[in-house]
């Protein structure tokens, strides 16, 4: 009767724990390769798509710039403020948008604040110079 029943419990060691035998050991966990990383191989240059921009409602100062060079080389290389406008409007009559014609929140065309926009990078880029008060010149 004594190997029916745990010493250490009094209970009979089908039921006790400490007569059960010992639970089977866990599988070994999966043994994994190290990761290896390998260089990317460049992605494929995707086909140009073209991608959609709303339209433009004014113009950019920088489209200016070749038109106020021109301007300026037929008239020698210096003209009066209002007379470049006056060329540059001539000039550009066709290619001003409808935005161009609107006025800036200060009140001035939007056409003509671009073109004071594109002279003055064009200062920074020493393609004119600042001159006489109401004159563009190149230099």
């Amino acid at each position: 009767m004594s190997d029916d029943y745990c010493d250490l419990c009094d209970l009979p060691k089908s039921t006790c724990v400490h007569g059960m035998p010992p639970a089977p050991p866990p599988p070994p966990a999966p043994v994994r390769a190290p990761r290896v990383s390998t260089p990317r191989a460049a992605k494929a240059a995707a086909p140009a798509v073209p991608t959609r921009r709303a339209p433009r409602k004014w113009t950019p100062p920088e489209d200016f710039t070749p038109h106020i060079i021109g301007v300026l080389e037929a008239a020698g290389g210096e003209l009066d403020t209002d007379d470049v406008f006056t060329a540059l409007e001539s000039r550009l009559a066709e290619e001003l948008l409808d935005g161009d014609r609107q006025l800036t929140p200060e009140g001035e065309l939007r056409w003509r604040y671009a073109a004071r926009r594109a002279r003055q990078a064009m200062i920074k880029d020493g393609l004119m110079s600042k001159g006489a008060p109401g004159v563009w010149s190149l230099t």
